[in-house]
């Protein structure tokens, strides 16, 4: 009996958070998580963009750079299955990524905040417009590992977690429950990857079943 009332609380989680299948309520989500990030950044200055951020080797103009290729490659794919064209986020692969936050980062902070506000605008029109024609070929895959209906929500996941890398003062505490609903049952699945010991994974499985505290020496391997 209780194996079943398990089985189906996982059920209704599932439907309840599942966003990477739902891009119209991801991407409303993600609509309000642009918004949060562009009052937070708008008025910083060229000293604020090249200052360090909570990333090792990457500035706040970095992350804003990233922030800002990154909206590209969703719009790149999202318009191209609204055409029936399986696209992939960078034409050129992880080299073309890396280059462009390179090359946009020393920017000055006026670039910088312009360029993300328009891409993060271009976005949420091609949002729209994917609205409009019911989100089509949604299984298009652009060569990587997820299908195209779920680029509101890995764009939702790109800003919320950067949003807090930026060490501007927004943290975890002001990600929206809807957000966490999803995001917490995906990292708690990576977990036994990023523990690099029996002893570990032993330790962090007694702390999750409340057998135990948490052990201060417990690292995961980056995500």
């Amino acid at each position: 009996m209780a194996e079943l009332l398990v089985i189906e609380w996982r059920r209704k989680v599932d439907v309840l958070v599942d966003l990477g299948s739902n891009p119209e309520l991801a991407s409303r989500l993600c609509r309000e998580a642009q918004g949060r990030l562009m009052r937070r950044v708008s008025q910083l200055t060229d000293e604020d963009v090249q200052s360090p951020s909570r990333l090792p080797g990457w500035t706040v103009g970095h992350v804003l750079t990233h922030l800002a290729r990154n909206a590209d490659a969703h719009a790149r794919r999202l318009s191209g299955a609204i055409g029936g064209r399986d696209v992939p986020k960078y034409q050129s692969g992880e080299q073309q990524r890396s280059t462009e936050i390179e090359d946009g980062a020393t920017r000055s902070a006026s670039e910088i905040i312009a360029d993300l506000k328009a891409s993060m605008d271009c976005l949420e029109e091609i949002f729209t417009q994917s609205t409009a024609a019911g989100w089509p070929n949604g299984h298009f895959l652009g060569g990587g590992h997820y299908g195209v209906a779920g680029c509101p929500a890995h764009r939702l996941r790109e800003v919320e977690m950067h949003h807090v890398d930026l060490g501007l003062g927004y943290g975890p505490s002001d990600w929206p429950d809807e957000y966490v609903d999803w995001e917490l049952p995906v990292l708690l699945a990576t977990v036994p990857d990023r523990l690099d010991s029996s002893n570990s994974r032993q330790l962090f499985m007694a702390w999750l079943a409340g057998r135990g505290p948490l052990d201060s020496e417990t690292t995961l391997n980056p995500w």
